[in-house]
């Protein structure tokens, strides 16, 4: 069963969940008919330019970077109230170029209802966007010490703003 709801009504525990360990961001990649998973920490659920938007980073060394480039949409799943621990380490330190991560960590992907990214059968809680804005971050703009809390390599983020297209749970 699918239970719409507003864009932004559980934007107090995807936040929480962002920062107790993250939530899953899953691109296609339109050449190979093949989804990949990636844990992000750092997000956010808003409104720009009259749209709902989550906005997500991906660093360029990031399997998902090149995908994100070439299909334009993501999806977010949020495993409320769940213990994904194992899940999200493993979409976190594994990379989609090597390893299949809907197998390996037992997922089921379930099409999207408004595009053609999946999302995740066994989260309650999903987000579908397409980007509609990406900014590579400016290394010189960014707070000394967040660049020296965040960054000890030079692999800064891609910024991306998606419209939020669908937003529903699911049981």
């Amino acid at each position: 069963m699918v239970k719409e709801i507003a864009y932004n009504e559980y934007a107090r525990e995807v936040t929480t969940q962002l920062a107790n360990g993250g939530v899953f961001l899953t691109v296609k990649d339109p050449a190979q008919n093949r989804a990949n998973i990636m844990t992000i920490g750092w997000g956010t659920i808003g409104l720009m330019w009259r749209k709902p938007i989550f906005m997500v980073m991906v660093r360029y060394s990031r399997h998902t970077y090149g995908l994100l480039a070439k299909a334009g949409e993501f999806t977010v799943s949020v495993p409320l109230q769940q213990d994904r621990t194992k899940e999200l380490l493993i979409c976190g330190r594994q990379s989609g170029r090597d390893t299949d991560k809907f197998q390996a960590c037992g997922f089921t992907p379930v099409k999207g209802r408004a595009i053609d990214t999946p999302v995740i059968k066994e989260c309650p809680l999903h987000f579908e966007c397409r980007v509609v804005y990406q900014h590579a971050m400016e290394p010189g703009l960014l707070d000394p010490k967040l660049r020296a809390g965040c960054y000890q390599t030079p692999d800064y983020h891609v910024i991306y703003f998606g419209e939020i297209l669908a937003s529903y749970l699911t049981e």
